[in-house]
């Protein structure tokens, strides 16, 4: 048996391991590069497998660095089905659209522009289109947590909780070749324990090989109660003082949820003033009916917020916004907002056009809620930049920038390690993954530091490595 590390290996993105033995092929999970000038190139190239081949695809949750290239994968030849918890197949038919969508709409901008100033258009293949996407779903198949299936007779799966987003799993699979059958781990991408909305990441106590994530595996989250307190201070401030608006880019699944059950709590709590809060993203809106949906998959604090926030609506006043002419009437407001909108990495989507209209604005502020990948906007604004390029203008960053790490869906060091503290014994081997070069080092360090594990690597991409 082998793994073929196809992405999130030394970088955050693009979350695809391929598996092989004699008897089966599978991927886990079908990421898209985000970030970066070569992703568009990456993500052309990548999937440089006989998809025809494959026999299915496990994805341990419906953010796109572990699904956007599903649609491509469909597209290019894939045929077999896809299996993902039930909360992550319903945001998939959002999510993948949406995302089909904004290629397609961007494409056009820049045949406009590239027509209007005379040259040839910069805009490479689409990945896919909407019609790709809306075919890439009828190979979804739902899987409930805790209840082990079997998407071929050599592979047994069972998915736990993992407390990222809704509908994220860690992947337990036990793998039969030649009359032997040994467990391999993916832990997908693990939330803090303790933390608001979702339940708790689920532990498990053995696998033969095991791929774990390291986002933040070099570094510790402020806690709930200090981010806490500095959000009332960026939005007390900046509504209250300054007269200026707030800007949050936010995921549109998991981040801002949490984020508007986090204001809830703050407004019943007496922390902060009745709020408005204006969430302009499609996505984001459809995200956050899902959510309610699968309100078992929330926490009992959550369920008691929702009680409240129903029975006090104009404490929190939330406009859903998705009429293009309501999004660019957001932009006339010039104080008293909180505007959540995506991208979370501010990539794509309406989130550029509200920091065109806020970064010049020394009264507003932009508050950075998630991790930012190498290379993207939401990276340049969390260094410093004194300028940055939206539609091809020069944007003067005069808003005041905020990072509230306390929020982040990813667990930090000391939440990796407690995870990983439940295997009685360690696995036989261990590959950290889904962390930038320098992150993913320092905590295979660390796990082999603090825990004594004695088999821990950092795999490359395009790493094809014997599971022994």
């Amino acid at each position: 048996m082998r793994i073929t590390f196809l992405g999130a290996a030394a970088e955050v993105t693009g979350s695809c391991f391929l598996v092989e033995t004699g008897e089966v092929r599978f991927l886990v999970d079908c990421g898209l590069f985000q970030g970066g000038r070569d992703a568009a190139r990456r993500n052309r190239e990548a999937l440089d497998v006989d998809l025809r081949r494959l026999d299915f695809i496990l994805l341990t949750h419906a953010h796109l660095d572990h699904s956007g290239l599903l649609p491509r994968a469909a597209a290019l030849g894939f045929r077999g089905p896809v299996h993902a918890t039930a909360a992550s197949v319903d945001l998939l038919g959002v999510m993948l659209l949406d995302a089909a969508h904004i290629q397609e709409k961007e494409a056009e901008w820049e045949a406009r522009h590239a027509r209007r100033q005379r040259r040839p258009s910069r805009a490479g293949a689409l990945l896919y289109t909407v019609a790709q996407a809306q075919a890439s779903l009828r190979l979804l198949r739902r899987a409930e947590y805790d209840a082990p299936f079997q998407p071929h007779p050599a592979v047994r799966v069972c998915l736990r909780e993992a407390g990222h987003i809704l509908g994220s799993a860690i992947a337990e699979v036990w793998v039969t070749e030649g009359g032997r059958r040994r467990k391999l781990v993916f832990s997908g991408d693990l939330g803090m324990a303790a933390r608001p909305v979702l339940r708790d990441p689920q532990p498990v106590e053995a696998a033969d090989a095991l791929l774990v994530e390291s986002t933040y595996g070099n570094r510790l989250h402020r806690s709930l109660a200090e981010t806490e307190t500095e959000l009332v201070e960026v939005i007390e401030r900046t509504l209250r003082r300054k007269r200026g608006n707030v800007v949050m880019p936010a995921f549109s699944v998991g981040r801002t949820q949490e984020i508007l059950f986090m204001l809830a709590d703050l407004v019943r709590s007496g922390r902060l003033p009745p709020l408005e809060v204006a969430v302009d993203s499609p996505m984001a809106t459809a995200a956050t009916g899902i959510t309610l949906r699968h309100a078992d998959l929330l926490d009992e604090h959550a369920r008691t917020l929702l009680d409240w926030q129903r029975a006090h609506p104009q404490a929190l006043r939330v406009r859903f916004v998705e009429d293009v002419e309501e999004s660019k009437a957001l932009n006339r407001v010039e104080a008293g907002l909180v505007i959540l909108s995506a991208s979370g990495m501010c990539e794509a989507g309406r989130i550029k056009y509200h920091l065109r209209n806020n970064l010049p604005r020394p009264e507003c502020s932009v508050v950075i809620t998630g991790f930012q990948a190498a290379g993207t906007l939401g990276r340049r604004l969390v260094e410093g930049a004194r300028r940055v390029t939206l539609f091809g203008q020069s944007v003067a960053v005069r808003a005041e920038i905020h990072t509230v790490g306390g929020l982040s869906a990813h667990a930090d060091q000391a939440g990796l390690l407690d995870w990983l503290g439940h295997f009685r014994p360690p696995p036989r081997q261990t590959f950290v993954v889904h962390g930038e070069a320098q992150t993913a080092q320092a905590f295979a360090q660390a796990v082999t530091r603090r825990l004594g594990w004695d088999n821990v690597g950092v795999p490359q991409a395009g790493a094809r490595i014997e599971i022994t």
